[in-house]
């Protein structure tokens, strides 16, 4: 996105009003983990241009918990006041002071102001520049590192800026942010999309064939739409569908294909035969068709095809996103929604986000696309990564702007992860909280550790047992992720859950497992099925587990609840945690009280009375929430 003149003025003002020092240079960020089997393959080129954005403090976010509860609590009397973006925006912008400070340090260090230029928000200062002038500024070594799939991308070990500079910086991309996740498919491919198809990501398929006509009494093998709408009491129709609005994140090259959905429809909702999302195209996005498989197309066809049946006939909005060269991250969609997030001609970071234009053969020239499509009130996203693969810093700063989107009225759903208390692909941790391929420390995920979105975990129809029997916790082929944040602290709104499952159900575990302090932040938040579902995919039927079904579903439910609110002249939930685990909606989910979550050479927790971190509160009843949201303003 380029902004106009009067950005580079502005920036050229508050420059110069402040006077600059020297100070000596001190460690600012480094690595959160070394990468597991990645190797230094020698120095980055001394000439590579890096697209080079220092992140900004923000002002006020001290305030930022305190403004999410405000509209977010039901017992708070500006329940529902969501905030407008421009409200946002004034709220947070860094001070000129801020500004000022970074801006010197740059000239300074032989940085002409031309080259400088700063984002429509204030909250990025950009800047291109080669390889050699980024290592002297912030007094490092950038690397190459490969990966035996072929994959490379670059970076550096930790960096450090001057000690008066410090505070008005979050984070400095691309340095020592690293992916960890390569592409089997990703050749020379600098960021290896999160969305790139890997057996550690996306849902599981069953080898097990669908030979028979699901019905409710066959749930606890094949789950279908009516199997959901019995599990959760849904028995509503929207009629405010003009005013609602839910979107599905897909990242590319994950797609649907249309002659999956019509299969799927026609057997299980046919007035949907024909029925197709609005497709939103973010950074250079396509639906790409040319590569069909399960791993293609097993995860946006699942999204799908439970979302627009459950809300039927509301339309969903497809946030997919990233082109076929680069790929995406998780920043990209925030761009996409939130034009507040964007930087200069794009501030995401290049090992974790598409960077657009991308000047790959192939790769998409167009500007990045920042604040293309109003929020919608629900988003569902069935992708992450692990805690441990990011720094503190980078997961604070997007965590920030979950919560921003929050306050502006949109409840956004993530995946909890399908490997227990392990990261993904069962991966865990050593004593020094690393990657390692015997690792014993539990491997929290990330965003879903973030306290101002919603996780989602999995639960399961026992096996023998009908819609009309308690679930558990889900233990065929995936295992709810689960556990405790090794960044985050606990929110307010789950202190007194979490304190009493540490309490009265004390886990058999150290400290040398997991965080067990009782002050960081837990997950899941609720639950959902994971398990057995039958999709209709690449022309056939198939059965899938994962996550990645629960979050779409939870979603789906929301987004009929806000129908329900639309309807009576009300407006969305918005940032739902302060409402589930309150003691007003405790009727409103069946707790789940048997399974476990098993990972790391471990049981794993298990699932008990009350909040537990395998599937949370439990499972929503519909029927019940309803009326409870329309009690609220």
């Amino acid at each position: 996105m380029h902004f106009k003149f009067s950005f580079i003025a502005a920036l050229t003002s508050v420059a110069i009003a402040a006077p600059s020092r020297r100070s000596p240079h001190v460690l600012h960020e480094k690595r959160a983990a070394d990468p597991l089997d990645w190797t230094s393959t020698g120095r980055l080129d001394a000439n590579k241009i890096l697209p080079m954005r220092f992140g900004l403090t923000q002002q006020n976010l001290h305030r930022v918990g305190e403004m999410l509860m405000a509209v977010s609590h039901p017992e708070s009397p500006n329940y529902g006041q969501h905030l407008t973006p421009e409200e946002i925006v004034e709220t947070f912008a860094p001070s000129s002071e801020t500004i000022s400070a970074v801006t010197n340090w740059l000239v300074d260090s032989g940085i002409s102001r031309e080259r400088l230029r700063l984002s429509g928000n204030k909250g990025w200062i950009s800047l291109e520049a080669t390889t050699a002038e980024v290592e002297d500024l912030l007094k490092t070594e950038y690397h190459v590192y490969s990966h035996p799939s072929g994959d490379e991308q670059f970076g550096c070990h930790n960096y450090s800026v001057p000690s008066h500079v410090g505070e008005h910086i979050d984070l400095i991309r691309p340095t020592v942010q690293f992916n960890h996740r390569p592409s089997p498919l990703a050749v020379r491919k600098r960021g290896g999309g999160l969305g790139m198809p890997s057996a550690r990501t996306g849902p599981k398929k069953s080898s097990k064939a669908v030979t028979i006509t699901p019905t409710l009494a066959t749930c606890d093998e094949m789950i279908t739409l009516d199997c959901l709408r019995a599990l959760y009491a849904v028995n509503y129709t929207p009629v405010a569908t003009a005013k609602n609005s839910y979107g599905i994140v897909e990242l590319t090259p994950q797609s649907f294909l249309a002659p999956d959905l019509d299969l799927f429809f026609r057997n299980f909702s046919p007035s949907l035969v024909g029925a197709r999302p609005t497709n939103v195209l973010i950074d250079g996005a396509v639906v790409q068709t040319t590569q069909q498989s399960f791993d293609f197309n097993g995860e946006s066809d699942l999204d799908l095809e439970y979302a627009m049946g459950l809300t039927a006939p509301q339309k969903i909005t497809l946030l997919q996103t990233g082109d076929l060269i680069e790929g995406a991250g998780f920043d990209n969609w925030l761009d996409a929604v939130d034009a507040s997030f964007c930087t200069f001609e794009g501030g995401d970071d290049p090992t974790q986000d598409g960077i657009y234009p991308d000047p790959a053969r192939g790769g998409f020239k167009g500007k990045e696309s920042c604040g293309i499509v109003k929020p919608p009130f629900v988003v569902s996203v069935s992708y992450g990564q692990d805690e441990s693969s990011v720094t503190a810093k980078f997961a604070q700063r997007q965590c920030t702007e979950y919560a921003k989107l929050g306050m502006m009225g949109t409840s956004v759903l993530y995946s909890s992860g399908d490997d227990g208390v392990a990261g993904g692909g069962g991966v865990c941790l050593n004593s020094r909280h690393q990657a390692v391929t015997n690792g014993t420390v539990f491997n929290p995920g990330f965003p879903v550790t973030c306290p101002f979105l919603t996780a989602v975990g999995a639960t399961q129809v026992n096996p023998g047992s009908t819609v009309n029997d308690p679930e558990g916790a889900c233990e065929q082929v995936i295992f709810s992720g689960g556990g405790f944040s090794n960044i985050f602290a606990i929110p307010s709104y789950q202190a007194t859950a979490v304190g009493n499952f540490l309490t009265l159900h004390k886990p058999p575990f150290t400290a040398a497992q997991f965080n067990n302090s009782g002050k960081s932040r837990a997950f899941p938040d609720l639950s959902a099925n994971g398990a057995n579902y039958v999709i209709g995919i690449d022309g056939e039927f198939a059965l899938v587990f994962g996550t990645s079904a629960s979050s779409p579903v939870v979603g789906s439910l929301i987004t009929l609840i806000n129908d329900a609110r639309l309807a009576a002249g009300k407006g969305p939930v918005g940032f739902l945690n302060p409402s589930i685990y309150s003691a007003q909606f405790a009727s409103g989910f069946n707790d789940i009280t048997s399974g476990g979550n098993q990972g790391c050479g471990t049981p794993g927790f298990t699932a008990t009375t009350g909040w537990d971190p395998v599937t949370g509160v439990g499972t929503p009843n519909l029927t019940k929430l309803i009326p409870l949201f329309l009690s609220l303003p």
